[in-house]
């Protein structure tokens, strides 16, 4: 008999716990808003150079002038190798980067955040952003194992209104969600930043601790907060639908397209505008620095339409 009433009360016990699951996730809705905007762009392509050439020059020199970008880039003390790479290699191309540390450290100059919970984090670099950063219109979210080529970002960015809401990168899909990965960078609007803050306060919207039983990793909840305000994740692709920011490392995609197709490694490997490689160690950083701004085969012409200049006082490569 007691038994009886034991597994009684243990399938009550499931069963309340499993209505009550299932309660929260049926009410829980991932984009739901009272005003949703049409999403007509699914997928960012690169400009042609077809596309720029057809610009006069003086059109090209004001474009490639007027896009600012600042780069947030999170990291962590023990991620001291890491940070000190980034700092000697593809920040300086940044119009603006600022480390955002986990903790306060002595060694480099950062924005302390004080806490390790990652989407905190990531929710306090942005706020501090935004309102540091008002003559920037484009903003890029990296870690330090990530390895970014900024003037390729620009030339994405070329024709882009940054006061439209773009959220751009490498997408994936989870669920019902689109999020952009953390791994291969984050590129937000002006406008899609400012929307994003205007939530940050709004715990129904965007809470810090997350609405979900189960924590989800930051870039989810960053997706999950830019969809309430009608902000979506968007793949960014060249002009043959490559993608150009890359959650693995060059050597990774090179093993890879030699598996796959191995008579067209360097052709199937990688965009020729590729923006972000992810998963290098501190030395290949520097070695990535030396390809992609040193070497350069003698007699080779490179026809770019146009040039984007280095900031003021930069000491970039």
């Amino acid at each position: 008999m007691y038994s009886e009433g034991g597994s009684f009360m243990k399938g009550m016990l499931l069963g309340g716990i499993f209505c009550i699951v299932a309660t929260l996730l049926s009410s829980f809705n991932f984009g739901h808003q009272q005003h949703t905007d049409h999403h007509n762009h699914h997928h960012v392509n690169a400009p042609s150079k077809e596309e720029l050439l057809r610009l006069p020059e003086h059109k090209r020199i004001e474009l490639s002038q007027n896009i600012r970008v600042y780069c947030v880039i999170l990291v962590e003390p023990k991620e001291l190798a890491y940070w000190a790479a980034v700092r000697e290699t593809w920040s300086k191309h940044c119009d603006k980067a600022e480390f955002y540390s986990s903790e306060e450290v002595k060694v480099f100059e950062s924005v302390s955040v004080e806490t390790k919970d990652p989407w905190i984090m990531l929710r306090k670099a942005l706020k501090h952003a935004f309102d540091n950063a008002k003559d920037h219109k484009w903003y890029f979210i990296a870690r330090p194992t990530t390895f970014a080529i900024i003037e390729n970002l620009k030339y994405l960015l070329l024709n882009k209104d940054p006061d439209q809401p773009f959220y751009l990168g490498h997408m994936v899909k989870s669920g019902d969600l689109e999020f952009i990965e953390l791994s291969g960078g984050i590129v937000l609007s002006t406008e899609a930043l400012k929307r994003l803050v205007g939530v940050l306060g709004d715990s129904s919207k965007c809470p810090e601790q997350g609405r979900m039983i189960w924590k989800l990793p930051e870039d989810k909840e960053l997706a999950v907060c830019l969809k309430y305000t009608g902000v979506f994740a968007e793949n960014a692709e060249d002009t043959e639908g490559k993608d150009i920011f890359n959650t693995k490392s060059v050597n990774t995609l090179i093993n890879e397209a030699m598996a796959e197709t191995p008579q067209e490694v360097a052709e199937s490997c990688c965009s020729d505008v590729a923006v972000t490689f992810n998963g290098h160690s501190p030395n290949n950083m520097h070695v990535m620095m030396f390809g992609v701004y040193r070497l350069r085969p003698f007699g080779h012409k490179f026809h770019d339409s146009l040039v984007f200049l280095p900031p003021k006082d930069s000491d970039n490569d």
